[in-house]
């Protein structure tokens, strides 16, 4: 993604060919208690959209403790309907312009498509940051997931091949050419990394290994713990932090009751993003045990504060981290060695740390807001 025109151009021209108002569907919003790095992303492009003059409005589910109407940044955020009847609502919504008109469309597909395709009609673009995959066995019953994986894999896609997508990662860019989309309607581009994440604080004197991420199954945060354990075995002094929340929180405590692990395991829960910085800052060592991520945005922003990652290989992890230069990949049975090794090895750590620091700076969302902009700016001009 190498957008030759900034965000302000962009905008200034759509602008002056009608194209203001922008509806962005997506099943979340950053304010909701459960959002992670899509919700970011999303918001992230947003805001820097309205900031430039375009009109945007966020179409998306309830969340617990916030209002059916807010703004954030400027743009507009509409909630309603569950996390599954959200998607009929706002589909027949749409259809209707029962929540007015609108100029150009984004739907962002996070599991379960809108399939704006059948129904919109305007320039639009679509937001995939990866293929669910076996992801669904980790989130649903077995009949469930199975329909889940049939929805993205087959039923789905012939609908979507020949609409403008963005993706975060070459390894998710494949993945939809390999369901048949076409290459020239697939972009990809980085994620950014916000300016506040930076060296600062002085390391812990004994070896820390941080995770930040929803406890859900598909980070894997069981086997995290098992590798660590591992490390333990040749550094006893060093600890885990767990930064986050979510539904395998019960199993994470209930492991480390019976491993009788509070000595070396701390759950935070949620943390400001001062206390997260400081965490990113003063530990040894970033890792994530994720089994699959667009985009693994808490790597790059610890390596915006110097903290190198060791985390699993996967298809948005290899994005994230360049392997031998910020961090380093690896299998989930081999974590837990590459770690040990990585803290035993203080020049590889310092070195990798710098590197990590270094590439961070050329990770910004201004470009990745000017990127996500381009394919619509390209309808807007082609149709007028």
């Amino acid at each position: 993604m190498n957008a030759q025109l900034s965000v302000q151009d962009m905008a200034k021209e759509m602008l002056a060919r009608q194209v203001r108002k922008i509806h962005v569907i997506a099943w979340r919003d950053f304010d909701d208690a459960e959002a992670g790095g899509s919700e970011k992303h999303a918001d992230e492009f947003m805001s820097r959209w309205q900031e430039a003059g375009l009109s945007i409005v966020h179409r998306t589910s309830l969340a617990s403790g916030q209002p059916t109407t807010s703004q954030r940044h400027g743009y507009e955020v509409i909630r309603r309907g569950g996390r599954m009847t959200v998607f009929p609502r706002v589909m027949l919504s749409e259809v209707t312009r029962r929540m007015g008109d609108y100029d150009a469309l984004v739907e962002i597909w996070n599991g379960v498509p809108w399939l704006s395709p059948l129904w919109c009609r305007k320039p639009k673009l679509l937001i995939l940051h990866h293929v669910h995959g076996p992801m669904w066995n980790q989130m649903f019953p077995r009949p469930i997931a199975a329909i889940g994986r049939a929805l993205e894999t087959r039923i789905a896609p012939p609908f979507y091949r020949r609409m403008p997508t963005v993706t975060t990662s070459d390894d998710s860019r494949q993945e939809l050419l390999h369901l048949g989309w076409k290459p020239e309607m697939v972009s990809t581009g980085p994620v950014g990394v916000d300016e506040f994440f930076t060296p600062g604080e002085s390391k812990t004197l004994h070896p820390s290994i941080v995770a930040v991420g929803r406890q859900a199954p598909v980070k894997r945060f069981i086997e995290l713990l098992e590798q660590v354990k591992i490390v333990r075995r040749r550094i006893p002094e060093a600890t885990l932090t767990l930064i986050g929340d979510g539904p395998d929180r019960g199993l994470i405590e209930q492991w480390i009751e019976r491993e009788d692990a509070h000595d070396w395991v701390t759950l935070t829960g949620r943390i400001s993003r001062e206390e997260l910085r400081s965490f990113y800052r003063r530990s040894w060592l970033m890792t994530s045990a994720s089994l699959a991520e667009g985009w693994g945005l808490v790597l790059t922003e610890a390596a915006g504060c110097g903290t190198p990652a060791v985390a699993t290989d996967i298809g948005g992890h290899r994005c994230s981290v360049i392997h031998g230069e910020t961090g380093l990949l690896t299998s989930i049975n081999e974590l837990g060695q590459v770690m040990t090794e990585v803290l035993e090895n203080h020049e590889l750590r310092e070195r990798l740390g710098r590197q990590a620091e270094s590439r961070s700076r050329t990770l910004t969302w201004d470009a990745l807001a000017a990127g996500v902009l381009e394919p619509l700016y390209r309808q807007t001009v082609q149709r007028h």
